[in-house]
């Protein structure tokens, strides 16, 4: 069950890069922002690409990236597109809402996850799935009770919106990695999990530039204004120790998509924790109520994906 392990390692890391994410974010411009992200993420990226591209130093270690044509960096750049277009949502509502509101919200993820592969590939949800949905759906519910009292309308917030849309990307990006790195016998491409980080990663990069010049830079002056942090760059880090324990983990082949999902969402924990005790956010019984249910419906979904 190393696969396991290293999911909720990533699920600790990525609550680190959620918190980071929303102090570097907090009265700062979103697209600056994401673009240094990128690009940080691409800078750590590169040596691992060059050196594996022009040497054989890292031969044989799991840091070596593996090369390719058009028939495979096609799918990474999709990749990029889906990833980067969940990043843009999730960064703006990140900025403009409590960071105990975003942490639940996006760990229904796995949910969504679920329902997405009965809708499209015509799965059939058990009993404990079916259990899972429901207090999924019935915790967001609740939060959006919760939202009111802070002055959040769940019918009419453009950044609750723009969260959402998020988690549905996420989520469609996490049935797309299992498929990428999926052995061709069973059915996927089998891409390399360095390969696939690294190069998504420069891809997103490039995107981000042109949205930094073309759609920012032109108006910053009229936009918040940007300042540096040091956050900036801890999100890279976390971001890059997170994914690169989720595709490891990925990469096994008795790993299951379905339950890696569900731990990663444990990162709300941690989020939810800093947003009480550090960022010092409102209403927190009644969240950690809606918090309690999100992780409840995680564990029905467990139990239904051991069954």
């Amino acid at each position: 069950m190393e696969w396991l392990l290293l999911a909720f390692l990533s699920a600790l890391l990525l609550g680190f890069y959620d918190v980071f994410k929303k102090k570097a974010l907090s009265g700062n411009s979103v697209i600056p922002v994401l673009f240094l992200n990128t690009l940080f993420c691409s800078c750590i990226f590169l040596p691992f690409i060059i050196l594996s591209a022009t040497t054989g130093v890292l031969d044989n270690t799991i840091f070596h990236v593996s090369s390719g044509g058009w028939e495979a960096h096609r799918y990474i750049l999709l990749k990029s597109c889906i990833v980067l277009s969940s990043w843009i949502c999730g960064y703006f509502a990140m900025k403009h809402l409590p960071l105990t509101i975003v942490g639940p919200i996006n760990a229904t993820r796995p949910m969504m996850v679920l329902v997405g592969a009965m809708l499209v590939f015509g799965e059939e949800l058990n009993l404990y799935q079916w259990i899972g949905v429901l207090l999924a759906i019935t915790s967001f519910y609740l939060l959006s009770r919760s939202g009111k009292k802070e002055g959040i309308d769940f019918k009419h917030n453009r950044w609750l919106f723009l969260l959402v849309l998020a988690a549905l990307l996420g989520a469609v990006s996490g049935l797309y990695d299992k498929y990428l790195m999926a052995p061709v016998t069973a059915g996927g491409v089998g891409l390399d999990k360095m390969m696939v980080q690294g190069w998504y990663n420069v891809y997103q990069c490039f995107m981000m530039g042109v949205v930094l010049l073309l759609i920012w830079y032109p108006t910053h002056h009229h936009t918040t204004p940007f300042h540096w942090s040091w956050s900036i760059v801890s999100i890279s880090v976390f971001l890059c120790m997170a994914d690169f324990v989720y595709f490891y983990a990925l990469s096994k082949p008795e790993a299951m998509i379905s339950i890696v999902s569900m731990v990663r969402r444990g990162s709300v924990l941690v989020s939810f924790l800093f947003g009480a005790f550090v960022f010092h956010e409102k209403n927190l019984k009644g969240k950690a109520v809606d918090l309690a249910l999100v992780l409840l419906s995680m564990v029905f979904l467990f139990l239904g994906s051991k069954s």
